[in-house]
């Protein structure tokens, strides 16, 4: 697992930017993208979120992929970036994939809709649909977006 210093890092050189250059965008010094890249310091969650902007990752993948992320519709794995949803200004919702919500909106109008769609498609003849259903009807109702709902 790669080190939010070491992800700063790749990414500003990447980008073709100094660490001068990167330090204007974010209006912090210098010193202070220095830091980040030594492990002296982590930058704070605003500054993550710009850093965020400007390389087009997650803060998620910014700190190295700490957490497991799954779509609280749909219990995806977000795995990758290009499978977590963005929000209509194009920041990333690191809370759903790409699929269950996209452009401010969620596409699954309830809980039944979500589940005919997936076990038509993840069924198969070692999931057979009673069983996708079944297993749906269980694990669906405790992600996040479905307990809000209910609650």
């Amino acid at each position: 697992m790669n080190e939010t210093k070491d992800i700063i890092r790749d990414l500003r050189t990447k980008a073709g930017l100094s660490q001068e250059e990167l330090a204007e965008r974010l209006f912090v010094t210098r010193q202070a993208v220095s830091r980040w890249e030594n492990g002296d310091t982590v930058p704070n969650t605003d500054t993550l979120k710009l850093l965020s902007k400007i390389f087009d990752v997650s803060v998620n993948t910014l700190l190295g992929s700490p957490r497991k992320l799954i779509c609280q519709c749909c219990g995806m794995p977000l795995d990758d970036d290009g499978n977590i949803s963005r929000e209509p200004g194009g920041d990333f919702n690191e809370d759903y994939c790409k699929w269950c919500y996209t452009d401010g909106e969620f596409v699954y109008k309830n809980i039944e809709e979500l589940t005919d769609f997936l076990v038509g498609h993840m069924s198969n003849e070692n999931f057979p649909p009673e069983q996708a259903r079944a297993f749906f009807e269980v694990q669906l109702p405790q992600l996040g977006h479905w307990k809000k709902r209910e609650g």
